[in-house]
């Protein structure tokens, strides 16, 4: 079974084809690493399947549901949440708000003040994600306060605080100090051991063979090779354009 699937997806900009007339899919539970060279189409993959961006042409499949596109307020109602390379974090929120406001308008946040902090509660699963992502002193600071890693853990937690089943992640270890990527792999990891769907582009090879139980490689927007990483990182092909051997 497949989180999502996708066929015959093309996205240009210009004359330049960022996605190529993709047809692949991503099962559905287990880790997929998204990986190829720089402009080979990855994020622009994730902004199609998130409705950022609008495909040409091709279909998007989620749940067995066909799209011709995504409209960016339906992924909560098809259970994908997704982080960003760059964050999106709004700076002059305190680090709370910005989990709250992660969940607002789904419904949960209604009978807050009448229940706040209560087990199952928006504040009490705040209170859970804080924990975990190592920010629990920090829930009244703002988030411009932040350090670069810990803007990182924040906005993770913005994804994980949705409780989604498909979790999409452009580069989230990037630029970080060991520590903390430690500790996203382990916030990963669980996530994985629950079940979860995870989509993770990442240049390192060493994270993507610790997280992923499979890889797509694209190359200018097209399918270079996809299966279990053992297999697909001996690909002549792959290494040939994404290895440098």
């Amino acid at each position: 079974m497949n989180a999502i699937e996708v066929k015959h997806l093309t996205k240009t900009f210009g004359g330049l084809r960022a996605v190529d007339g993709l047809s692949v899919a991503i099962p559905v539970g287990v880790a997929t690493g998204l990986i190829g060279p720089n402009g080979s189409g990855k994020t622009t993959l994730m902004n199609l399947f998130t409705g950022t961006l609008v495909p040409d042409c091709g279909e998007i499949i989620i749940g067995g549901e066909k799209f011709e596109q995504i409209e960016p307020t339906a992924l909560r109602g098809l259970k994908i949440a997704r982080t960003f390379q760059d964050g999106r974090l709004v700076n002059q929120m305190s680090v709370r708000d910005n989990l709250l406001l992660a969940i607002a308008n789904t419904g949960i946040v209604s009978g807050l003040c009448e229940f706040m902090g209560a087990r199952g509660t928006p504040l009490h699963r705040v209170e859970v994600i804080l924990k975990k992502i190592h920010l629990s002193e920090h829930r009244d600071d703002l988030a411009e306060s932040l350090s670069y890693g810990q803007r990182k853990l924040l906005e993770l937690g913005r994804a994980m605080i949705q409780d989604a089943d498909v979790y999409l992640l452009d580069e989230p270890f990037t630029g970080l100090f060991p520590a903390v990527i430690e500790q996203i792999v382990e916030l990963l990891s669980e996530l994985r051991g629950m079940g979860k769907t995870l989509v993770i582009i990442e240049h390192n090879i060493g994270l993507i063979r610790r997280l992923c139980d499979n890889i797509i490689v694209l190359d200018h927007g097209q399918l270079l090779a996809a299966g279990k990483p053992a297999t697909v990182l001996k690909n002549k092909q792959v290494q040939e354009a994404y290895l440098g051997v």
